[in-house]
């Protein structure tokens, strides 16, 4: 009997139209025309109709993903013809997560290993019991009781990390010096994780995660990890933070590859992130890793089953990779494709406003069009909008992507920039 044909590609909670685009290049190359579908949680906000047909989206599923019986139900129809299945976004992998169970033919990471990496306290406990010289101490509270402030001083000492353990990216992290500190930022961090938990559908009781502050360089790296545990890496990337410019604030301002990094740095690097993957049982999924450099040693920061932010057009500029095919690759069971040749160095930055406030100001969108590295802009505020920062979950005002061949052409370009960037706000 001829085995059914796999070519459904599901994506999980939403859907990025670069990735469907890629992935379509790709079609041509194997022969093998797929069908795309989008599966959704009905209990969440729907993508409108208007961007599925425009995708040429050939499967939509919505359905209560925690009940058994209607995710089964749903998916039944496809199960034998299922290619890959895969979510892009950090508040989408828990939905994956519920999905697992009724693919279990599928080349797919198992739901426990993603609730391990999309909750930061499972994650921090499973990196500490593999290896704890590869994370940092840490220790968790639920309140701002003097029992849990002490808890902390005595087990982490100042400066210290705090984070929601079960939000994305860098939102509401903060950085604490003393205890006067460490209690303000614990009573906002309380009140604002009940505002995510209303917004994303978040489980509630939510904690936070305290951890020692590790002072070194920060890098990232994507790579992909199949379902035998081998680890294929992508090229390493420099971040410099919001807080590395005088920011009070974690934000990503500036990732940039290549990096200077020598063989032997990226070899030991390499060696750390492997152990996090290993750590969290991860398998045939891409990984986001953040890593930090610290004199003898690397340390794992955190990790994500997903691809990093802005990944897909720095690994295709600097190296020719493509990040999304390869994403739907690994959850596919299949080998990426990673060239190894490198075509020059990639940038991506995002500026925040200096201060918290209306958007007064906004100059030097037009100079950008200029620079000759700019591949890719975006402006995410308007006047008149209101700026926070990351660390009280708020967004960027603009992000930008360019490109060089040549290293000094493009850190010229950045200052360029830089010195082009003028944004105003004011409170009220």
């Amino acid at each position: 009997m001829k085995s059914p044909k796999k070519d459904i590609i599901f994506f999980v909670g939403n859907t990025v139209t670069s990735a469907i685009e890629e992935v379509r290049d790709y079609e041509k190359k194997i022969g093998l025309k797929f069908r795309y579908g989008l599966i959704q949680d009905s209990k969440t906000k729907q993508v409108p109709l208007e961007k599925l047909q425009k995708q040429k989206i050939d499967i939509s599923i919505s359905c209560d993903l925690d009940n058994l019986t209607a995710t089964q139900k749903a998916l039944l129809p496809y199960k034998d013809h299922i290619f890959s299945v895969t979510a892009r976004g950090e508040y989408h992998i828990p939905l994956l997560a519920k999905v697992v169970p009724h693919i279990p033919y599928t080349k797919s990471p198992t739901s426990e290993s993603l609730i391990w990496s999309t909750d930061k306290l499972l994650m921090r406990r499973r990196l500490y019991t593999y290896n704890k010289k590869i994370s940092p101490a840490y220790t968790v509270v639920s309140d701002t009781s003097k029992k849990s402030l002490k808890k902390i001083e005595e087990k982490i000492g100042f400066p210290m990390i705090a984070k929601p353990t079960g939000l994305a990216a860098s939102k509401y992290v903060s950085l604490c010096f003393h205890k006067d500190e460490l209690k303000n930022i614990l009573h906002k961090l309380f009140k604002k994780m009940r505002v995510e938990e209303k917004k994303h559908s978040i489980p509630k009781i939510q904690k936070v995660l305290v951890e020692q502050f590790m002072e070194g360089d920060m890098y990232s790296v994507d790579c992909y990890v199949n379902g035998k545990g081998k680890v294929y890496f992508c090229p390493m990337v420099n971040i410099k933070t919001g807080n590395t410019i005088g920011f009070d604030d974690f934000f990503g301002y500036r990732q940039i590859t290549p990096t200077l990094l020598g063989k032997k740095s990226i070899a030991e690097a390499q060696a750390v992130a492997t152990q996090g993957i290993h750590a969290l049982a991860l398998r045939n999924t891409t990984v986001h890793i953040e890593l930090m450099k610290m004199e003898a040693m690397w340390k794992v920061i955190e990790l994500s089953p997903r691809i990093g932010g802005f990944r897909q057009q720095m690994y295709l500029y600097a190296y020719g990779i493509n990040h999304a095919l390869n994403d739907v690759l690994i959850h596919g069971g299949k080998k990426p494709i990673i060239p190894a040749k490198r075509h020059g160095y990639s940038v991506a930055m995002k500026f925040f406003a200096k201060k918290e406030g209306r958007l007064t100001k906004l100059k030097g969108i037009k100079k950008i069009t200029a620079i000759k590295s700019l591949k890719f802009m975006r402006v995410r505020k308007k006047i008149g909008d209101y700026c926070t920062y990351a660390k009280n979950g708020g967004d960027s005002v603009l992000n930008i992507i360019m490109f060089n061949k040549d290293r000094p052409a493009l850190l010229a370009d950045v200052r360029r920039l830089e010195q082009m960037i003028h944004i105003e706000t004011n409170k009220k």
